[in-house]
């Protein structure tokens, strides 16, 4: 039954996510209209650095508080859950006013000094309401995960999403923004709406879940206790956010000048990182929903297990999780290099973009399982593993961008060699720590069958999209894509099936 209900959480969230993610591609769609390659390039650069200030805030948030609400609910007690709640909200509520404060009397500097272009200060300023909003919404959301309620959050995601297209195509139409300083400023604008009334629905939403919680008896622990449980979880996970995402962020920012360096005006490298960074890395990573759907679900299904010393589910679990994101990695691998002109012409109507989708799906397969590996080592506490790793890997990925981004003949394909080479030895490293808990059986022979799975889906894809003739675009793209990952994950099942499993 525990197998059934975490595969049906699973299921939910991403369904519900996936709706959530295609609304978002839509408006990352939108956006590449509304601002153009170039305008996508600043709105690129502000991004990174608009993740970097939320790990100060937010980062860790939803996995400390998901895990403390399963054990507490785990026991009834709902009079420590509810306090834990209340602690956090106090403290964090506190410091994120104090970061968003400090990040809007110095926008200009950020903007200047950081990003190197001025016409983003106006949108570092609007975003900084999100900054307060987001860390409420991720303690609301953790304690929905913690009950296992996914379908709430993911409810009032999709709702977000939508206001935020709304708000987006809204307020450019009645201020008829034609310059990229005011479209990203516009486009920052929507998100921190969206943001607040997200934050308000999911405040509505534990107000009158939890009153129909009744708490056992129980010792009522002191409030700095409280806090104290939440941070020791959180502040590794928080300080690794913030570390990995400064080198991350340094990446991002040095990409510019970089390509500048190879020959290229400032124009031209902002329109390869909107059409790279923007457009073909949005394409291949919206599968990732899935993946992510699964760490949300495994972290307090696995404190769980953990807590219960169940050894047998925890180590099934992680075979089921690595399993399940090399397969989604591969689906998507195959996609991207089959038909990648038509994806660009589908979600961008740009005929340039065939070449950058299908390095972007190259670069980015080992990344699903990379990714995973890391959300596996957080689900088992090794939070400080995780920090030393994840700095090891944003390093080597700044290095390796440096270097070749500055490469003429690479440029903007530097940045994806980059990041396939620090996805290895992010793999290599979390796989090393995850086999001193689970025994992980790798073999020549399946490696070679599921080599032969993934071939077999390449010429279903090919096939079919050699059938359906190209007026049928979108037809071709959905169904050729649907039974690529049909096909790999129906002929895996078979062999599980019939084998151990992996």
């Amino acid at each position: 039954m525990g197998l059934d209900k975490f595969y049906k959480n699973s299921a939910i969230l991403t369904i519900s996510n996936l709706i959530t993610g295609f609304i978002g591609f839509a408006f990352s769609i939108i956006l590449s209209k509304k601002l153009g390659a170039g305008g996508l390039g600043l709105y690129g650069l502000v991004m990174p650095v608009y993740s970097l200030l939320l790990c100060l805030t937010a980062d860790g948030l939803v996995t400390a508080v998901s895990k403390t609400c399963a054990v507490y609910n785990s026991k009834k007690d709902y009079r420590n859950l509810h306090r834990t709640v209340k602690v956090a909200i106090c403290f964090l509520g506190l410091w994120s006013i104090a970061v968003a404060v400090l990040v809007f009397i110095n926008a200009s500097n950020i903007s200047s000094f950081f990003i190197k272009d001025s016409r983003a200060a106006d949108a570092i300023r609007v975003i900084c309401p999100a900054l307060v909003f987001i860390p409420m919404s991720a303690i609301f959301k953790g304690f929905f995960y913690g009950f296992e309620k996914f379908t709430i959050p993911a409810g009032i995601d999709i709702l977000e999403k939508c206001i935020r297209v709304t708000i987006l195509l809204a307020v450019m139409a009645i201020l008829s923004v034609k310059n990229i300083k005011g479209a990203v400023t516009t486009a920052y604008f929507a998100l921190a709406v969206g943001e607040s009334i997200s934050m308000l629905m999911l405040f509505t939403a534990f107000k009158l879940f939890s009153r129909k919680l009744v708490s056992v008896k129980a010792k009522v622990k002191n409030p700095l206790q409280l806090l104290t449980d939440i941070l020791i979880i959180s502040c590794p996970l928080s300080l690794n956010g913030f570390l990995s995402s400064i080198l991350n962020t340094a990446s991002t920012l040095i990409l510019p000048r970089r390509l500048i360096s190879s020959g290229m005006s400032y124009d031209t490298a902002l329109e390869l990182i909107g059409k790279f960074l923007g457009m073909a890395m949005t394409t291949v990573n919206l599968p990732f929903i899935i993946i992510g759907s699964m760490m949300t679900v495994m972290i307090p299904d696995m404190s769980l297990s953990l807590s219960k010393k169940d050894s047998w589910s925890t180590e099934n679990r992680i075979s089921q999780v690595l399993r399940a994101s090399f397969l989604v990695g591969l689906g998507t691998l195959i996609v991207s290099v089959c038909i990648p002109k038509k994806l660009g012409l589908l979600f961008y109507s740009r005929d340039d973009l065939g070449q950058m989708i299908m390095a972007a799906g190259i670069c980015n397969f080992i990344s699903y399982v990379a990714a995973a590996s890391f959300g596996i080592l957080n689900a088992l506490g090794k939070q400080n593993v995780n920090l030393k790793n994840s700095i090891i890997v944003s390093v080597e990925s700044l290095l390796l961008v440096i270097v070749l981004t500055g490469i003429p003949g690479l440029n903007i394909f530097g940045y994806g060699i980059a990041m396939v080479i620090a996805s290895i030895t992010g793999l290599v490293l979390n796989m090393h720590e995850i086999r001193k808990v689970c025994e992980i059986r790798l073999s020549f022979l399946k490696g070679l069958v599921f080599t032969l799975f993934g071939v077999t889906g390449y010429f279903c894809v090919k096939l079919i999209s050699n059938i359906i003739p190209d007026k049928l675009i979108v037809f071709d793209v959905l169904f050729s894509t649907g039974v690529c990952f049909l096909v790999i994950f129906y002929l895996t099942r078979m062999y599980n099936y019939r084998h151990d499993p992996l």
